[in-house]
């Protein structure tokens, strides 16, 4: 009877232990005491295209924008935290074959126990329609594109993700103001809310691509509203003293779609695909972190067969320390206590 007790003593124990470990040790680290100071470089971009069986036996027209590389600065600390960027001067791409683009990039973010929240503005002023020469005679082969500084692409986006887990936190899977030390893995549900398009002073496809008989060939404006669900699977593997995470999902979204031409507008009710895609990895270390970050919002709008597609995304590589100044407060809070006894003493 007493090796029953003993036994039974023995395993509560040890599933006490085992509980105690799965609820109390957290998978990851937060720095709310450490001043984090960090800056990235990269770029953002917006590339979309038109798919529709033009003449000619073309099927798709590309858009790209142009677009410079941005050089930024940023801080965090406690409940604060402030970034800046700074646009250098050469674009990424030559500017003869792709003329310039100005663009904004807005947006910010919190997060609210197992939420994660975001909202975000894209302005996108100026393309070049890739490879005109295929259907404008007076485009050389060495010229390439034809530039469209009237064309806009514009999106404003509210999007909220709940995870399965409250251990999965969106500030330690970024990596900035908190890391992860061990793997974690969660479902997850992205509740999002988005307007977004493009649109011209003039029809967006020049004339050579215009279908007399589809009134859609001849848009100045294609928008829409779009409400939606998009269910997906995030995952964090530790590696040392390397993190990587990725968030993946697809879904549906409710859309609201019109196109505008010779001032007329038309409008649609349907469904529309929507792919949600977050990648961050890098080496990440209690003291700095380095990580490359990216993040894909892929957006549509279909009419039977003519479909425009647009991927707001942005690439940078992350660099920062993380300085523990309480420490270096209450050490210097030490060394002037320490001098005024020693004052004090002499006196």
């Amino acid at each position: 009877m007493s090796r029953i007790r003993v036994l039974i003593l023995f395993f509560s124990l040890f599933a006490c232990s085992i509980y105690g470990q799965n609820n109390d040790s957290l998978p990851y680290h937060k720095y709310k005491t450490r001043l984090v100071l960090y800056s990235d470089f990269g770029w953002s971009t917006a590339p979309m295209s038109i798919a529709y069986p033009f003449s000619q036996g073309i099927k798709r027209v590309k858009f790209r924008n142009n677009f410079n590389p941005v050089l930024g600065f940023g801080f965090s600390y406690k409940w604060m935290s402030l970034r800046f960027g700074l646009t250098l001067p050469n674009s990424v791409r030559s500017k003869n074959k792709y003329g310039k683009t100005k663009y904004y990039d807005l947006g910010f973010d919190f997060s609210f126990k197992n939420m994660y929240f975001d909202v975000n503005w894209h302005l996108y002023q100026g393309y070049a329609m890739k490879n005109a020469y295929e259907w404008n005679d007076s485009i050389s082969q060495k010229e390439q594109n034809l530039i469209r500084e009237d064309i806009n692409a514009s999106s404003f986006s509210i999007n909220a993700w709940q995870f399965w887990k409250e251990d999965f936190k969106m500030a330690a899977f970024r990596g900035k103001t908190a890391s992860y030390h061990r793997d974690i893995r969660t479902f997850y549900l992205k509740y999002t809310t988005n307007y977004h398009g493009i649109s011209s002073s003039q029809p967006i496809l020049p004339i050579e691509l215009q279908d007399t008989t589809e009134s859609k060939t001849r848009s100045s404006l294609i928008a829409a509203f779009d409400v939606g669900v998009v269910p997906g699977y995030a995952y964090v593997r530790r590696w040392r003293i390397f993190q990587f995470g990725i968030m993946g999902g697809v879904g549906l979204v409710l859309q609201s779609k019109i196109y505008t031409f010779d001032a007329t507008t038309r409008s649609f009710l349907g469904l529309a695909p929507r792919v949600d895609i977050k990648i961050i990895g890098g080496i990440n270390r209690p003291k700095y972190f380095i990580m490359f970050v990216s993040d894909f919002d892929n957006k549509s709008i279909s009419f039977n067969d003519f479909t425009y597609r647009q991927t707001y995304y942005y690439l940078r590589l992350v660099g920062g320390v993380r300085l523990n100044v309480t420490k270096k407060k209450e050490a210097r809070e030490a060394a002037e206590k320490r001098k005024l006894e020693e004052e004090r003493d002499k006196k």
